[in-house]
């Protein structure tokens, strides 16, 4: 499923095409939506918003257009009129006079007046968006400190989307190999200096993600990876999907654990449970 970093730049992508410029046509695949395509046709795109792994289109006339990608949406920037080659099933259109934005596959798509946003099941249980620019460190360790998560394993902690909203499996992995934490210790068990570590991560890691289109490795080393030949998928991450290959820091081998249903990637030796 894409994550923060991930949705936030197919928002880019979006908004570069519709921001400002006049909805010349909406349409909608699901029925339940069509009502709304003549409501907002001919409306002016103001902006397109993040939360997490939400995206929010912000129309002039106060109507909100919700997306969730989930696992298999995809967003895609055209020409007017042209269309990728893709099995997926269109949900939704936004046309301009130039441009189509297309919206495939998801099924979480809404159309919501403000009020409605603030009661929406899912908007309204995310915590504070992790690419916020005003999100801090110690924003992040007063939630890591608070009494709803001090006591629950950081590998649940992180993939919670009440926590910090935008953070999927991969930046889970990926932020504990970078705090040097095991995903089933709790930050009532960590030190002072591990939770300090690990909310820089949290701060520090996403917003590299966004900025690279994906890298979690140091970014030098990943620069060296790909120049001797590594692929771009195999060079970008730390230790995501490297089970059984050396650990940057200690050459041990990583291994892949189970965690909240999902498979978790970890150091067996700079990552000891607390």
């Amino acid at each position: 499923m894409p994550e923060g970093p991930e949705i936030r730049r197919a928002a880019d992508a979006v908004e570069s095409i519709l921001k400002g410029r006049i909805a010349s046509e909406v349409w909608f695949s699901l029925p339940r939506l069509q009502p709304f395509a003549a409501t907002l046709t001919g409306q002016r795109v103001l902006r397109i918003d993040t939360h997490g792994k939400a995206m929010l289109t912000r129309f002039d006339n106060g109507l909100t257009l919700y997306s969730h990608n989930q696992l298999y949406g995809r967003w895609h920037c055209v020409r007017r009129g042209e269309r990728p080659e893709t099995r997926r099933q269109l949900r939704l259109r936004i046309s301009t006079e130039s441009h189509d934005a297309l919206l495939y596959s998801a099924s979480e798509i809404d159309v919501l007046n403000d009020q409605e946003l603030l009661s929406h099941p899912f908007l309204s249980r995310l915590g504070p968006d992790l690419l916020d620019p005003t999100l801090d460190v110690k924003t992040v360790l007063a939630r890591l400190e608070s009494r709803q998560f001090r006591n629950r394993r950081l590998g649940s902690i992180l993939t919670d989307q009440g926590f910090l909203a935008g953070i999927g499996n991969y930046l889970r992995c990926e932020i504990l190999f970078h705090a040097a934490l095991h995903p089933t210790s709790k930050p009532s068990q960590c030190r002072p200096e591990q939770l300090a570590r690990l909310a820089a991560a949290i701060i520090h890691l996403p917003r590299q993600s966004y900025e690279t289109g994906g890298i979690t490795n140091d970014l030098e080393r990943a620069e060296q990876l790909m120049a001797a030949g590594s692929n771009f998928e195999s060079a970008r991450f730390q230790l995501f999907r490297r089970e059984g290959l050396a650990c940057y820091r200690c050459s041990s081998r990583i291994i892949k654990i189970n965690q909240g249903g999902q498979p978790c990637y970890l150091c067996p030796n700079c990552q000891t449970a607390v």
